[in-house]
């Protein structure tokens, strides 16, 4: 079993006279700074100058700063923006400014994993990775709690970068519900790997199939979306809150039976080893070059990808059926 550390494994005085540089100020940043600055420590945010975001920091009070000077400024520098666009940022604003001793922090493993950002060996780079989305991570902590989250150390220069990563991941609230040490290279691979083949890939893909078999089978549209998107939704606020078993429990006994019995026919080992296949791209570093060259080329791809999802029926139908239910204007 892995290590679950929380608010008595961490000590907030190592990083309490520090200033924090948040580079970015979108969902994550907008709520780590926050966070941290509720936490008592002293949160600068560095930004492209003029920016919605740049007007957003200063009306939500925050001294905010072009990235080059944030990073100049801080002792411990945020990577909060999105993973694309670090290396660039990294190169002509932070790497100039990294004197000896920083520290460099990330929410997510990408590019150190991948090596499209290389940081000089006298800084200390670490990650904290809160599980769950920025308006997640602002509200638990406002109400008293937070979420979970992981830790990782790449390079510990001062001896103490894991003690300066827990003190982070308390600011953030994430010790209140308990934090797990893993690796940059784990967290990056599982993240990938879970994002192609279950939460974003496989679910869309589950959803659209679904959705084409009723239509294809003489059932409404409205109908079909109901049944394969809009119910999904309920079922994993469940398994959410209880675990599959806890799901389970909570349907009626002929969605049990029809569940457990063909469900595994229909998501069988042929779709488990189409999984371990895109594991292996991962693992390989190859998706990452495809991706890295599928943004250096304009992402024309993700774009004609995009198009097509926006044009499938399911959503236009789903478009009437959310505004049906109030869920858009």
């Amino acid at each position: 079993m892995v290590k679950v550390y929380f608010d008595k494994d961490a000590n907030l005085d190592l990083i309490k006279d520090k200033v924090i540089a948040v580079i970015g100020y979108g969902s994550q940043g907008h709520a780590q700074a926050q966070n941290m600055r509720d936490s008592g420590l002293n949160v600068i945010i560095g930004l492209r100058p003029g920016g919605e975001s740049w007007k957003r920091a200063i009306e939500d009070g925050f001294d905010v700063y072009p990235i080059a000077e944030a990073a100049k400024m801080g002792d411990i520098i945020f990577m909060l923006i999105p993973d694309m666009i670090q290396p660039a940022v990294y190169r002509e604003h932070i790497a100039p400014n990294l004197s000896e001793g920083k520290v460099l922090d990330f929410a997510h493993g990408f590019n150190i994993h991948f090596k499209q950002i290389t940081p000089p060996k006298n800084i200390d780079v670490i990650m904290v990775a809160p599980k769950s989305p920025g308006p997640r991570l602002r509200e638990t902590y406002l109400n008293g709690f937070g979420v979970p989250a992981l830790i990782a150390v790449y390079q510990d220069y001062s001896g103490r970068a894991k003690d300066i990563a827990l003190a982070v991941a308390k600011a953030l609230g994430c010790t209140r519900a308990g934090v797990i040490e893993t690796t940059f290279k784990d967290e990056t691979e599982s993240d990938l790997i879970g994002e192609q083949t279950v939460l974003v890939g496989g679910l869309i893909e589950l959803i659209k199939k679904g959705f084409e078999v009723l239509v294809e089978c003489g059932y409404p549209p409205e109908l079909a979306y109901f049944e394969a998107c809009n119910e999904a939704k309920l079922i994993m606020d469940l398994i959410y809150e209880r675990g599959i078993t806890g799901m389970l429990r909570a349907v009626s006994d002929t969605a049990k039976y029809g569940g457990l019995t063909v469900g595994p026919k229909v998501i069988d080992d042929h779709v488990k080893e189409n999984m371990r296949r895109a594991a292996r791209e991962v693992q390989s570093g190859k998706f990452a070059q495809e991706w890295i060259s599928e943004h250096a080329s304009g992402e024309k791809t993700l774009k004609a990808l995009m198009k097509e999802i926006e044009e499938h029926p399911l959503e236009k139908v789903g478009s009437i059926i959310r505004k049906m239910s109030g869920l858009e204007k």
